[in-house]
C-alpha cells in the first residue's frame, strides 16, 4: 500500500508558512487542517525564514537578455513579409 509523492505549489507552500510565521495556531493544528506533516511545514518555515532576506536585497537578479540579434529578427520580418505579398499575389 504505497502512497504516491505529493507535490505542492508555492502558492499553497506559502499560505502555509504565512500561518506557521503569524503563529495564531499551533503547528499541530496546520497540520490537521493541510493535512501535512508536521516536520514538512518546519522545514518550509524554516527555509522560508532563511531566504527572506533576498526578498530585500538591493542586487535584484538581472533578466537575461534573449541572446538573438535585432538584426536577425529585423531579416526574419523582411523574409516573412515576402513570403506573405507572394503568396497573396499567388492567391488572387
Amino acid at each position: 500500500m504505497s502512497r504516491t509523492r505529493r507535490t505542492f505549489s508555492k502558492e499553497f507552500k506559502t499560505k502555509v508558512v504565512l500561518e506557521a510565521l503569524r503563529e495564531r495556531t499551533t503547528i499541530e493544528v496546520l497540520v490537521k487542517k493541510y493535512e501535512l506533516l508536521p516536520t514538512q511545514i518546519s522545514i518550509w518555515k524554516a527555509e522560508a525564514v532563511k531566504n527572506m532576506s533576498n526578498v530585500f536585497a538591493k542586487d535584484k537578479p538581472e533578466i537575461v537578455k534573449n541572446p538573438i540579434s535585432t538584426e536577425k529578427l529585423y531579416a526574419e520580418i523582411g523574409q516573412l513579409k515576402m513570403e506573405n505579398d507572394y503568396l497573396k499575389k499567388k492567391l488572387s
